[in-house]
C-alpha cells in the first residue's frame, strides 16, 4: 500500500461515515469489529477446524539472548486458515481498520502518520518493544 493509499483510504472512510458519526459509535463499533476478528478466529478453530490452537507456558531459557527467544517461542497456532475462513478473517480485520480510520479522522489524526510513528518505535526499539 503506497502512502497515497492510506491518506485516500482514510478520507473515503471519513466520507461515508454518516450514520456512526458520533465518536462514542465509532469507539463502540471498533471494540465490536475487533470482537468480530476474535470470533472469526475461534470460529476457524472450533467450527472449521483448519486451525487449531495448542497452548501451554511459555518457557525462556536464560542463557539465551532476547534476539534468539522470538525463535525458540511457540505461535500455539497450526495449521493454515482455509479459503473460507480466511475471507472472514480478512473481512472483519477490515471492518477493523475501517473503524480505526474512522476514529483517526473524528480525532483529527492522520493514520498514515500514527502508522510512521509506531514503525518507528518499533523499529527503534527492536526486541525491547515488547508489547
Amino acid at each position: 500500500m503506497k502512502d497515497t493509499d492510506e491518506i485516500q483510504f482514510q478520507e473515503t472512510v471519513s466520507q461515508f461515515l454518516i450514520r456512526h458519526r458520533s465518536i462514542l459509535d465509532v469507539q463502540s463499533k471498533l471494540v465490536e469489529a475487533a470482537a468480530r476478528v476474535n470470533r472469526a478466529v475461534a470460529k476457524s478453530v472450533t467450527t472449521c477446524g483448519c486451525i487449531s490452537i495448542n497452548a501451554d507456558r511459555q518457557r525462556f531459557p536464560a542463557d539465551v539472548s532476547l534476539r534468539e527467544v522470538r525463535d525458540l517461542l511457540n505461535t500455539h497456532l497450526y495449521g493454515e486458515m482455509c479459503e473460507k475462513c480466511r475471507e472472514v478473517a480478512e473481512s472483519e480485520i477490515g471492518a477493523t481498520l475501517f473503524y480505526l480510520a474512522a476514529l483517526c479522522s473524528l480525532l483529527n489524526l492522520n493514520l498514515r502518520d500514527v502508522l510512521e510513528k509506531e514503525y518507528s518505535r518499533v523499529n527503534a526499539l527492536g526486541v525491547f518493544h515488547l508489547t
